[in-house]
């Protein structure tokens, strides 16, 4: 079983989402653009990252947790994004309420 999760969006739905891995065990980075978000994690026992390339760098599982299509490309693309900071093999999974064209497009750049 994996253990090593990067939880991006730690907001209304993220940061409990976050906490409740923690509480299972799993070691758990969280980012947030507001870092007292990801201090709020590191409180209850997870670890805050100042960039997203941070907080995925040694993740098995990678989730995503913002707002809107837009916030999930700004967080998974570029060149700070998930996609060119993740190992190799990380597994994505987007919580976000997003377009179906997006997540779709997103996903297969993902494997690539």
């Amino acid at each position: 079983m994996s253990k090593n999760i990067a939880f991006i969006g730690l907001g209304i739905m993220g940061l409990p989402m976050a906490k409740n891995l923690v509480n299972a065990g799993f070691k758990v980075t969280g980012y947030n653009r507001s870092a007292a978000k990801a201090e709020e994690l590191a409180a209850a026992g997870g670890a805050a990252a100042k960039t997203i390339a941070e907080a995925v760098k040694d993740a098995d599982v990678v989730i995503t947790m913002v707002p809107d299509s837009p916030d999930v490309e700004a967080v998974v693309t570029g060149e700070d994004g998930v996609f060119a900071n993740a190992k190799s093999g990380a597994l994505w999974i987007d919580n976000s309420s997003i377009r179906p064209d997006v997540a779709v497009r997103l996903s297969d750049a993902a494997r690539e």
